[in-house]
């Protein structure tokens, strides 16, 4: 047993002074690593949440961030008309075509189709004691609202979004960006 003991406290000193030899060596890779993701956060839509919370309203975060609902038949564009695109609040990608926008009643904007599969992803959500469908901008990880299989033809889809989710650029001032730069 006392051998057995004296294996046991040499092995384990020699992880004690194994750790302190890399301590300073893991410090320094996990330093540089730090700032490689750093220079990443400056050329992506991934933030963190401190830097998400100084870009955003505190409306707006707590929708996109902290996967929030605005109050039905609240939001801007609950009953907006307009054609052209919706976009990320967070990031800008766009999301949503007014071409696929319709009334559903449900009182926030619906969609029965993104603008591309890529630009959302999806994931169960829980909460509220009820399972559903979280839609989330692919891009920025931003809650967007949710997908119900209650929609119309063709695809029987519901994409509610929270209008605070949503950004706005209208087809005609697109338009006049595109004439301005062909003169």
């Amino acid at each position: 047993m006392k051998l057995c003991t004296k294996k046991f406290t040499d092995l384990y000193n020699g992880k004690i002074i194994l750790t302190i030899l890399l301590l300073p060596i893991l410090s320094i890779a996990a330093a540089q690593s730090y700032k490689v993701g750093e220079e990443k956060l400056e050329n992506s839509a991934m933030k963190t949440e401190e830097e998400w919370r100084g870009c955003l309203t505190p409306e707006e975060y707590r929708i996109l961030r902290e996967k929030g609902t605005e109050m039905a038949f609240s939001g801007k564009y609950n009953k907006h008309k307009e054609e052209g695109i919706y976009k990320c609040a967070a990031c800008g990608e766009e999301l949503f075509s007014s071409e696929t926008k319709y009334e559903s009643g449900s009182g926030w904007p619906s969609f029965w189709r993104p603008i591309s599969k890529e630009k959302i992803s999806t994931e169960s959500d829980n909460s509220m004691f009820m399972s559903r469908v979280e839609i989330l901008c692919n891009s920025c990880g931003g809650h967007l609202g949710h997908v119900f299989d209650d929609g119309p033809r063709p695809t029987g889809l519901r994409y509610c979004v929270n209008s605070v989710s949503l950004d706005f650029e209208s087809s005609k001032s697109k338009s006049a960006e595109i004439r301005g730069k062909t003169k």
